[in-house]
């Protein structure tokens, strides 16, 4: 493992470690507008949501590293404190790449993407019609990180109105991250897409504390073939009498025949922890804790 100090490299080397270590990055494609009602638009990767209560999201148009000149995005919130956040699918990903180009401010980026500018409800700078879920923002704080290049610029924006497209809906009327086909920002010219198989649930510990890695059973904890992924799972349980039961089911199986029934425990063992890896695997928790129950040295 290599050790960084930031003050030894580069800013423009720095930028590069940091930008492909952090992501994949949402992405922000800002709307706005500038003193003579001219649109921009343009995309940032420094971006999240911050807050519900209010609904705060909060993008930074950094100041470039190569020449330290401000985007116009920034330029044109410090006069009219406004923006349009729109997501970004893939659909429209090359598009929104172009409209990064360093046009000069006369020129309309919609136009030059070819996305479409729609009006929004209540502020002045435009919505992209291609984007899924558009966010009308008013503009609370902008705070500068520096004055040098790589600067940061923090636009605090408070979300005042959300256009959400039908067709990225679930049956339970929320959003359904397949549908929406994101994409995020990962370093150089490195992009992923939040769909198909590189979408998956992890479920959430919430108010229910689990026995963590500390209660497992040694056998369990120091496996060969159980990875830290699938012992987190078991860990997670928060109840094992609760969560398991006091179940007989296995100990009549033909697994637990074999194992029992085997002069060699440590290949048996193995074979134990093979079969609860593929129960981990389809997220049947219980199943596998039951499995490895059969192994006594396993019993909590």
């Amino acid at each position: 493992m290599i050790s960084i100090e930031p003050k030894e490299l580069s800013t423009k080397d720095l930028h590069g470690y940091l930008l492909s270590s952090v992501g994949p990055r949402p992405i922000a494609l800002a709307s706005t507008i500038n003193k003579e009602n001219r649109p921009n638009l343009s995309p940032f990767s420094f971006f999240n949501v911050f807050s519900a209560n209010p609904p705060i999201a909060i993008f930074s148009p950094a100041r470039r590293v190569r020449n330290n000149t401000t985007k116009h995005t920034l330029e044109n919130i410090l006069h009219i404190k406004e923006v349009v956040i729109n997501v970004v699918p893939f659909s429209i990903v090359e598009q929104c790449s172009l409209s990064s180009s360093e046009y000069g401010p006369e020129v309309n980026e919609f136009k030059k993407s070819g996305l479409t500018a729609i009006p929004s409800d209540l502020i002045l700078p435009f919505r992209v019609k291609e984007s899924p879920v558009q966010m009308e923002c008013k503009v609370n704080e902008i705070i500068a990180l520096g004055n040098q290049g790589g600067a940061g610029n923090l636009v605090v924006c408070e979300i005042i109105k959300i256009h959400i497209d039908e067709s990225v809906l679930g049956t339970d009327r929320k959003i359904d991250p397949h549908k929406l086909d994101l994409v995020g920002r990962m370093g150089a010219n490195w992009y992923c897409r939040a769909s198909r198989d590189s979408i998956f649930e992890v479920e959430k510990p919430n108010t229910k504390l689990g026995i963590g890695f500390d209660a497992l059973p040694n056998s369990i904890k120091n496996s060969t073939v159980l990875s830290g992924n699938d012992l987190a799972k078991l860990a997670n349980i928060h109840s094992f009498t609760e969560s398991i039961g006091i179940d007989k089911s296995k100990e009549n199986s033909d697994i637990a025949i074999l194992f029992n029934s085997s002069s060699n425990k440590v290949n048996a063992r193995k074979e134990l922890h093979r079969q609860a890896k593929i129960l981990l695997a389809k997220n049947n928790i219980t199943e596998a804790w039951k499995i490895l129950l059969i192994d006594k040295l396993n019993n909590l």
